[in-house]
């Protein structure tokens, strides 16, 4: 039987398929509590006309919940076939599913939108919505973090000879503290801001070294470049990124989605920096748990020296 109006216009357009099948796994499981933060994650990378639909689903998910499609092409000035298109990079096999998933979020109306801070702000307030916004960045970072994913990082690592992280700004702060981590219980790892010696890094490494690239919108150009090196070198290759769409995510074996957010009053926020630290802390308690033994001596090790130094100052 042919197929008329909008399920004509849904089954006209196919599904957009993600880059890897990690990034596949991201994608077909959005929930309702991780909706959000996913599309803020993936913004960066959809089309203008893409990103105008998403920004409504940012700023009202309750009343695009309740549109039409008709209502939602008037509203963002976009057409019905850019929203099925949207509903589908998101993941969804078109709009009805992306409506359901955003009115079981709306069922949760304190996790849909934390506010953006403004410049006339109490101090009260600025304490309540940066303090809200660290906490749904790791409820939301949680809920994205499969055992699965995680598993196969740790595998990675704890086999590697050698474990590189690569971070620019704020990301190369956590890709500090992935080498401190790393370092404390015994394993030979690096972090690198520098371009130039993340590239040098890049090329030394070998097939069963590890490189982990950090970007909060997977498109740094200074990440993404020693990744690929690191990669073609035969290093098992790592992103930790919120945009699962990113160049980042695509190029690497595994995906580990952080979900922090940055805002006008907040560049290179603490959401962002701790919901990747979590997902390092994961990964280093993961690592810690399989070589508990010489993690064990490595860490008493280092305390001793570290407390014998303090005494004698």
């Amino acid at each position: 039987m042919p197929v008329c109006g909008h399920d004509a216009l849904e089954q006209s357009f196919l599904p957009s398929r993600p880059h890897n099948r990690y990034v596949e796994d991201t994608m077909n499981g959005l929930r309702a509590d991780t909706l959000v933060a996913t599309v803020r994650g993936v913004l960066p990378s959809l089309t203008p006309a893409a990103q105008t639909v998403a920004r409504l689903i940012l700023e009202d998910p309750a009343t695009v919940a309740r549109s039409t499609i008709t209502e939602l092409s008037a509203a963002s000035g976009t057409s019905e076939a850019t929203i099925v298109r949207t509903a589908r990079l998101l993941g969804f096999a078109g709009y009805p599913q992306l409506r359901l998933a955003l009115a079981a979020a709306a069922a949760q109306p304190d996790r849909l939108v934390p506010g953006d801070l403004a410049p006339d702000d109490p101090l009260s307030e600025v304490i309540l919505k940066v303090s809200r916004a660290e906490s749904e960045a790791i409820n939301d970072t949680v809920a994205q973090l499969t055992s699965e994913r995680l598993g196969l990082v740790v595998d990675a690592i704890v086999g590697a000879r050698r474990i590189d992280s690569y971070g620019v700004g704020a990301s190369g702060l956590v890709a500090e503290d992935v080498a401190q981590k790393l370092m404390r219980i015994g394993l030979s790892s690096h972090a690198f801001q520098d371009a130039h010696l993340a590239l040098t890094s890049a090329v030394l490494l070998k097939a069963g070294d590890v490189a982990i690239g950090i970007s909060t919108s997977g498109e740094t150009p200074d990440v993404l470049e020693p990744l690929r090196l690191a990669g073609e070198a035969g290093a098992t290759t790592v992103a930790i990124t919120n945009n699962p769409r990113s160049s980042l995510a695509a190029m690497a074996e595994h995906v580990l989605i952080s979900a922090g957010r940055e805002t006008e009053f907040r560049p290179g926020a603490l959401a962002s920096r701790i919901s990747q630290l979590l997902v390092v802390d994961c990964v280093f308690v993961g690592v810690a748990q399989r070589t508990f033994d010489s993690s064990q001596e490595a860490l008493q090790s280092t305390r001793r020296a570290v407390a014998e130094f303090t005494r004698k100052r």
